[in-house]
């Protein structure tokens, strides 16, 4: 089949990857956009894994206001350079990153970051939830395992489905800016502030947020 600039482009405005990769892509899956999106998403998550350890010095603490200044975010994303920090591109994941915690409220960056007590507890909660319902051990276990996946869904910034794509979880967005950026990238920490949240403890320092281990 052939593949034509116009295809090419459409697949570089889904995905923002280069050109050649784009093209490469549509070439291997007979021109479907959605396959040629998947190929280029599972190709990102290779190149992330090869920078996943280099050193994340730079970076940019951006913010995010919502709701007519009732709530608001503060987030560090981590690059490897300078650079890239100034980039539109990197400028915008950082503003993406801030309202996703404004709309979404994560509890933590990852699942790494989940206080183990507080699984523990999940855990509990989800086998009394299925214990009496007869089934095998091992199948309770896959169910809460289940629960536990939602959780984190739920609670974990990175595999939050992003606000503005919900077929794509936060943590492929970040996969896909690193493969673009050519750069290690890590969300390093968040706050975020609700008007009135601390009401009734009045004078009481915010949160300070937790690190990330991603």
């Amino acid at each position: 089949m052939q593949v034509t600039a116009q295809m090419v482009r459409e697949l570089r405005d889904r995905t923002g990857a280069p050109m050649m990769d784009c093209k490469r892509a549509l070439l291997e899956t007979e021109g479907d956009q959605d396959r040629a999106v998947d190929v280029l998403r599972k190709r990102g998550v290779a190149a992330a894994a090869r920078k996943a350890g280099r050193a994340t010095a730079e970076g940019l603490v951006g913010s995010y206001i919502h709701a007519g200044g009732r709530i608001g975010v503060l987030i560090e994303v981590n690059c490897e350079t300078d650079f890239v920090a100034r980039t539109d591109e990197f400028q915008e994941l950082v503003k993406d990153l801030a309202m996703q915690v404004a709309a979404s409220d994560p509890s933590f960056v990852s699942r790494e970051d989940a206080p183990p007590d507080l699984l523990e507890r999940e855990r509990e909660i989800y086998r009394e939830q299925v214990s009496g319902s007869g089934k095998p051990p091992e199948i309770v276990e896959r169910v809460v395992e289940g629960k536990l996946k939602r959780f984190f869904a739920d609670n974990a910034l990175l595999e939050q489905p992003f606000v503005k794509d919900p077929d794509r979880t936060v943590e492929q967005l970040v996969t896909e800016k690193i493969a673009k950026l050519g750069e290690n990238i890590r969300v390093s920490r968040f706050a975020r502030f609700k008007l009135g949240e601390n009401a009734a403890g009045a004078g009481a320092e915010a949160e300070e947020p937790a690190p990330a281990t991603n």
